[in-house]
């Protein structure tokens, strides 16, 4: 390959790779065409996009990027899988992928994340994190609970005495006849609307003048 041909195809990975921070490296070469198929179009449902390049050619095409250490340890062609939610979620799809056992051929070699080559066992170990969607959730559920928890007590306090009031309410009206309820509750109403007219008059005796 003439240094021009390798310039062209350096430029083209690289234009592809462009803005690509994070990425996993996998080894897909021996998939016949319906397994390639199948699993290009599996990642393209989940938003992964897959490129198969030479290793040579990656490193030159991603040269004072952060992908650039993907590719220290890595021979012959590869494959350069980045996309998902999160690099965590692109790590729990490649490791899925590469357990299933339905494409053999298909292993993880390693990747980068933030600038930092990783390899494959720390991809698997990655792919055990909490995803950005599900931090999120533990978060908020951090944050809400104790003010849940205090709202039960809350309420659960009122509900307990408003409770116990009623039954004994019910106990009391069990206890004395119907009418001396009645008798109790019409006296209890009139004292309340006579203290104002009481109130009223107390005052106005006292303001009045002493005849001279």
């Amino acid at each position: 390959m003439s240094k021009l041909v390798k310039k062209l195809v350096s430029r083209d990975i690289g234009s592809k790779l462009d803005g690509v921070a994070d990425a996993v490296v996998v080894n897909v070469v021996g998939l016949d065409a319906n397994a390639d198929y199948n699993l290009r179009k599996a990642f393209r449902n989940k938003g992964i996009s897959i490129l198969v390049v030479k290793r040579t050619m990656a490193a030159r095409a991603t040269e004072g990027t952060s992908l650039r250490p993907a590719f220290n340890d890595c021979t012959g062609s590869i494959a350069v899988v980045w996309g998902a939610e999160d690099f965590v979620s692109l790590a729990k799809e490649i490791t899925t992928v590469n357990d299933s056992g339905q494409y053999k051929l298909f292993e993880i070699k390693g990747g980068v994340m933030d600038g930092e080559a990783l390899t494959a066992e720390q991809v698997k170990a990655i792919s055990k994190w909490p995803t950005r969607q599900e931090q999120i959730s533990l978060l908020v559920g951090q944050i809400l609970s104790p003010g849940s928890n205090l709202v039960g007590q809350i309420l659960g306090s009122g509900r307990t005495i408003a409770g116990q009031l009623k039954t004994l309410v019910e106990n009391l009206e069990k206890d004395a006849p119907a009418e001396e309820v009645v008798a109790d509750t019409v006296a209890t109403e009139s004292a309340v609307a006579t203290e104002p007219a009481a109130a009223t008059e107390a005052v106005s005796t006292e303001a009045a003048p002493e005849p001279s």
